[in-house]
């Protein structure tokens, strides 16, 4: 028999099991990687080096000091140092961001203020968070079902994946 607890602002009398159900946490889950961001002195030679490594790459250059090499689902965005605001950090794909959100506040990191969820971890690594349903990056159902989620994609988020015929 669990043992009550009294004197909570109804009145009513509360087990300890259901005290600690109500006071339980939704965590968020981890999905993946969706990218990886890197510094580089000259874009030029970054994609040079890139280039000469892995052969024909795809990159997309639309953004003034940003090169993204194009992963089907993922990529690498490389950022001159000068010319972009960007630093190093990695994109961290999660079930839920506001979830994310709550506990990166509860454990104390630095959030950044802005429409990304970015934040900075004790030792100043910077981490964006994003949300599995609203980005490219996919996982398989086999995949899904190992990790034990039911997870979905939002109408946007599947035609980015059929426009690069990735998936949908």
């Amino acid at each position: 028999m669990h043992a009550a607890i009294r004197g909570c602002a109804s009145g009513n009398v509360h087990t300890r099991r259901d005290v600690t159900r109500t006071m339980a946490v939704q965590r968020p889950r981890l999905v993946g990687i969706n990218h990886v961001a890197l510094e580089v002195g000259d874009l030029e030679r970054a994609l040079a080096f890139w280039r000469s490594v892995f052969g024909e790459i795809a990159v997309d250059e639309s953004e003034p000091g940003m090169a993204f090499i194009d992963l089907g689902d993922q990529f690498v965005a490389l950022a001159e140092q000068k010319a972009s605001e960007a630093e190093a950090h990695f994109g961290l794909v999660v079930d839920d961001k506001e979830a994310a959100r709550r506990g990166l506040q509860q454990a104390g990191a630095d959030l950044e203020p802005g429409r990304f969820l970015n934040a900075r971890d004790p030792f100043g690594n910077l981490i964006q968070v994003v949300q599995y349903d609203q980005i490219q990056f996919t996982k398989s159902p086999e995949v899904l079902r190992a990790m034990a989620l039911e997870l979905t994609k939002t109408a946007a988020a599947l035609e980015e994946l059929r426009a690069k015929r990735v998936g949908g």
